[in-house]
């Protein structure tokens, strides 16, 4: 069956610190602007409060006005849209990444690997399984951030969650990925993007948060030989890509290294 072409958006903000009304203002007036042009926006990690260990305390459930606004921003698009916020849930608050769809589905990925460099693994709680969504004939799996430096837990095992079909089709990484590891942030996602055989979108911050911690955005879309189709700046931005499903497949049909990949199953679970 043929892949149609994607058409995505990066919206590389810089996310007001502690302010989640003035962000959802802002970060839906950009993406406003791409109406009937798009088909999926992305927004970066916690993009209604920037990365902050202190937001906890104010973290929202999926009944509050981040995960409704977020919904209604996609029905009103026409475009599934994605992004982190930190979420409430049971006994713990989690990183998490929310996809809402135009037909009002939502789904939810929480950050698997947290950032102890930060002390987000003292604070947060970890998510367990990753998540591979369907999307205009594209099958899809977004992560969170510090998880780009995992392979393993990235890997697109050729059948694993769909027999003859790669896992996925599309990476989307979504962070807050400090200037001074801006060569490792721009080469991993080249990195993944290669050896998995699938393209790459990826959006981060630019600007100082309330923690003096500077971003360089570098935000990015891929194709699947891991060349740039955009690359943004260290300046807010808007810009959409599309990527070509007929070039995917027929790079994957020329070149299969996946048969030649090693199979193996994942084990143990996240920290409670």
């Amino acid at each position: 069956m043929s892949l149609p072409d994607l058409r995505v958006t990066l919206l590389q903000g810089a996310t007001q610190w502690h302010d989640p009304q003035a962000n959802r203002h802002t970060y839906g007036e950009l993406a406003r602007s791409m109406a009937g042009n798009t088909d999926l926006v992305i927004l970066p990690e916690t993009f209604t409060s920037g990365f902050s260990n202190e937001a906890l305390a104010t973290a929202e459930t999926m009944d509050g006005p981040s995960v409704a606004w977020l919904r209604e921003l996609s029905v009103e698009l026409g475009a599934a849209v994605t992004g982190s916020v930190q979420i409430r849930a049971g006994e713990g608050v989690y990183n998490r990444l929310l996809w809402a769809t135009p037909d009002g589905a939502l789904a939810h990925y929480d950050k698997r690997h947290l950032f102890r460099m930060a002390g987000e693994h003292e604070r947060y709680a970890a998510g367990r399984e990753r998540l591979t969504v369907q999307y205009l004939g594209w099958r899809i799996c977004p992560l969170v951030c510090y998880d780009l430096r995992f392979p393993v837990f990235i890997r697109n095992r050729f059948g694993h969650e769909a027999p003859g079909r790669f896992d996925y089709d599309l990476l989307i990484v979504v962070a807050n990925w400090p200037s001074p590891r801006r060569h490792a942030w721009r080469t991993l996602l080249r990195a993944r993007a290669i050896e998995n055989l699938a393209c790459v979108a990826a959006v981060n911050r630019v600007g100082r948060d309330g923690n003096g911690i500077d971003y360089s955005g570098d935000s990015v879309v891929l194709d699947q030989l891991g060349a740039e189709l955009v690359e943004l700046g260290s300046q807010p931005h808007v810009a959409t890509a599309t990527l070509s499903g007929s070039a995917l497949q027929a790079h994957r049909a020329r070149f299969p290294a996946q048969l030649d990949a090693d199979v193996f199953v994942l084990g143990g679970s996240a920290p409670a």
